[in-house]
């Protein structure tokens, strides 16, 4: 992409998500997220009416009266973002539905996560880690992730979400929201997806073309997968093989939210025939009221 429209997509994209983040989103991205919890403050003497089950008996025993660890709620959360670059999402031109959908989500989430003073870090991969970003604070270094996002140009083609999901449960050391956004279109990643559910507070966000729904109604074509290179002849002019095709992308999206619900996942599919910023905050407005 020449550096001209690179500025230019950058640009439109943090403006449009900064108007929506200021103005929809940033009262309702701190309310959804279940946060860090609780963390150690202090210890100081025991009154009566304190939880007898938090007496810290070391430092009673010292002292030769009851003191009792006292809690506060963490206030800061800590963001990491997942964000697929694999050829599946960024086939096609830099301003391509999918790669500019992928973008506008990644801006609309960091943004509202500086404007509430949390830290953001983000985890770009394909079938290897193309970039790892510590979480930080500041809209500095968001908008810093936001055109890294846009200008990203993978070396890998395929995509290994369970290689993400390690990586990133690694290095999170405290509870905190991961948000992955990918289309799902690979395998392997359960487990870890599973396990980071337990630990931290998880969002798929599944990205959604027409394509992935209903095959158009064509002649024969040729079909070639971005990641594998592999081909197949479609004969889209056939009822029978647009009704299989249906069906099968039907199941698919049933056995993905199935899958997100047992191990506690929220689930969200962004459709790219849709404003993306609406279907957030649809989601967020139905997530703070459960």
């Amino acid at each position: 992409m020449d550096r001209a429209r690179l500025l230019s997509s950058v640009k439109r994209i943090q403006l449009v998500a900064t108007r929506l983040v200021e103005n929809l989103l940033a009262g309702d991205y701190r309310s959804v997220f279940r946060g860090p919890g609780i963390e150690f403050d202090e210890v100081r003497e025991y009154v009566e009416g304190d939880d007898a089950r938090q007496i810290d008996w070391n430092v009673s025993s010292r002292m030769n009266s009851p003191y009792t660890k006292t809690f506060r709620e963490e206030r800061e959360l800590t963001l990491v973002l997942l964000v697929d670059v694999s050829a599946s999402l960024m086939y096609g031109p830099p301003q391509g539905t999918r790669r500019e959908v992928v973008a506008e989500l990644f801006a609309l989430l960091s943004l509202a996560a500086a404007v509430n003073n949390d830290r953001v870090g983000a985890v770009l991969f394909s079938d290897r880690i193309e970039s790892w970003v510590a979480p930080k604070k500041g809209k500095r270094h968001v908008l810093r992730l936001i055109a890294g996002t846009v200008a990203i140009e993978p070396k890998g083609k395929g995509s290994d979400l369970a290689l993400a999901l390690r990586t990133t449960g690694e290095a999170l050391k405290r509870r905190g929201v991961v948000i992955v956004i990918s289309d799902f279109k690979t395998e392997g990643y359960l487990p870890d997806l599973t396990l980071m559910g337990r630990r931290h507070d998880v969002i798929a966000i599944r990205i959604v073309d027409p394509l992935d729904r209903e095959y158009p109604s064509s002649g024969l074509m040729r079909l070639e997968d971005p990641e594998s290179r592999r081909t197949i002849l479609a004969p889209g002019a056939a009822a029978g093989f647009r009704d299989a095709y249906r069906d099968y992308r039907e199941e698919q999206r049933r056995t993905w939210v199935a899958d997100c619900r047992r191990r506690r996942i929220g689930a969200l599919e962004v459709h790219t025939d849709a404003d993306p910023a609406v279907q957030l905050i649809r989601y967020f407005e139905k997530r703070k009221s459960r």
